[in-house]
């Protein structure tokens, strides 16, 4: 995946800044004063033998530890949560700037192992601690468990209503696995607090401003920050931003048009390859034998793949367009058009394996929860089946997946705070792919319209979600680089082209 109201006067305050540690040196002892002053005690990131990710982590100099937040930012007196960190710290200690926070996206994603990104980019290593972040209730945090055998909600409705029927089913299904075990926490998995945490974050490092770098889903994230605790941001970069005003339960209900020409690019350079996969020799008859794979169920690996999982596993694999990733979807379609006769490529039998057990990391267990508590969805399944009939002819194949019906629709609980309204102008740099499949471009141009102090850097060409670091774009790179370094935005919007693939 990427991805509140009390009237007590507790919650007053929060939204004041009286409670969320607005404090200068003359002011009054708060509620979080603890929090902001606790001891931060870092250790090594090795869990123990078999810890790889801890491993690489401790290999290349990072260490880690936790800090400990209120899991209700309006009771701060009351049960607390453990939040999971790394840091690595600034290679130049003499020209040290601060501290940059790194979030992958998700929601639900960790970001303990992101502080490796430091040897892809020197120039910002040597001036900042990095520091990686487990969301609350994710990873290495405080987690909620989700009792799912899958590792995602994201299904297609498929083509009638007898299978969309059967999603409700699933949806109603993994609700309430989340609220099993979990109904006293839930209210409190949401973006504004994870933002309180990430403030809380900064006051126990020792820092007076708080510099950011988050992808997908971080940039709500990080826009909700901006929105919260504006003066106390720094230098914040937004990569593949989600559109503010979409962003939800419903996030992905504009994206068929942006997915479906992410297919036709990836459907270009097969057929150019027909030699190797015999997918077609045409985009259209590529297209045509995925129409043909949606259509007639295949048994492979010990799986039934059909429409409600072949339009979900193209998403999920157009995230990246270059060569690599594009020949990894020829090669599992390629599997799948021969009707299951042969095994499945390793990298389907993992895709596979995650969807019907729940195999890996399932990020989006917790990333539901999150995604539920921000934004309040439709509860009359009837919603969703006319909003997908009515797309339909338009988006064939995406608009029965962007459509659907999700948990949100059954959980258990009501958000506590209405959804953040973005709309600031404090400085920021927003960059973005113009193909991009998963936060389509006009929802990333809405981001920057909300953020009126920012400017956009734009890789034209690109049918990819991530840009800065992940696409390989010297014109991108420098430009992020030299932001987050020297501290200048550009003086205005940019565009970057991309060769063809």
């Amino acid at each position: 995946m990427l991805l509140i109201k009390s009237g007590t006067a507790a919650a007053v305050a929060l939204t004041a800044g009286i409670g969320l540690g607005a404090a200068g040196p003359a002011q009054a002892a708060t509620p979080l004063d603890r929090f902001h002053h606790q001891t931060i005690t870092w250790r090594a990131c090795a869990t123990g033998p078999g810890d790889q990710m801890g491993e690489q982590m401790d290999a290349a100099g990072a260490r880690c530890a936790t800090v400990l937040v209120p899991m209700d930012y309006r009771r701060p007196q009351g049960r607390t949560l453990t939040i999971a960190l790394s840091r690595i710290k600034a290679t130049d200690s003499s020209r040290r700037r601060g501290v940059l926070l790194l979030n992958p996206g998700g929601p639900g994603g960790s970001g303990l192992s992101m502080t490796l990104l430091g040897k892809e980019m020197p120039e910002v290593a040597a001036r900042y601690d990095l520091v990686g972040m487990d969301p609350r209730f994710v990873g290495r945090s405080t987690p909620i468990s989700c009792r799912w055998q899958t590792d995602t909600f994201l299904r297609s409705a498929g083509p009638d209503r007898r299978t969309f029927d059967e999603g409700v089913r699933l949806a109603e299904q993994l609700a309430a696995g989340c609220a099993k075990g979990n109904l006293q926490t839930l209210p409190y998995a949401t973006t504004r607090n994870t933002a309180r945490d990430m403030d809380v974050i900064r006051a126990a490092l020792g820092e007076q401003k708080l510099s950011y770098l988050g992808y997908s889903y971080g940039t709500y994230l990080g826009a909700t920050y901006l929105q919260m605790f504006g003066s106390r941001a720094d230098r914040v970069v937004l990569d593949s931003a989600v559109d503010p005003r979409v962003y939800g339960p419903r996030m992905f209900s504009r994206a068929a048009p942006a997915i479906d020409a992410a297919l036709r690019r990836w459907a270009s350079w097969t057929a150019s390859h027909d030699k190797e996969y015999g997918l077609g020799g045409t985009r259209d008859a590529v297209l045509a034998t995925v129409e043909k794979i949606n259509r007639h169920p295949v048994e492979i690996g010990g799986y039934r793949v059909d429409a409600h999982v072949v339009p979900y596993w193209l998403f999920a694999r157009l995230y990246s367009d270059g060569p690599q990733s594009y020949a990894v979807l020829a090669e599992e379609a390629r599997a799948l058009s021969r009707g299951g006769e042969t095994p499945p490529p390793a990298s389907l039998k993992e895709f596979l394996d995650g969807l019907f057990t729940g195999a890996g990391e399932a990020s989006d267990r917790a990333g539901t929860a999150i995604l539920c508590g921000d934004r309040a969805a439709p509860r009359d399944p009837a919603t969703y089946y006319r909003d997908i009939q009515r797309h339909r002819a338009a988006e064939p194949l995406f608009g029965p997946l962007v459509h659907n019906i999700t948990p949100c629709a059954f959980w258990p609980v009501k958000p506590l705070e209405a959804p953040t309204r973005v709309g600031n102008s404090v400085p920021a740099l927003i960059v973005g792919a113009a193909g991009d499949p998963a936060t389509p471009y006009p929802g990333q141009q809405a981001m920057h319209r909300a953020l009126t102090g920012s400017r956009m850097i734009t890789l034209n060409g690109a049918f990819r979600h991530g840009v800065y670091l992940a696409a390989g774009n010297a014109c991108v790179d420098t430009k992020v680089t030299s932001y987050l370094v020297d501290g200048v935005l550009p003086g205005k919007d940019v565009t970057c082209g991309r060769p063809a693939v």
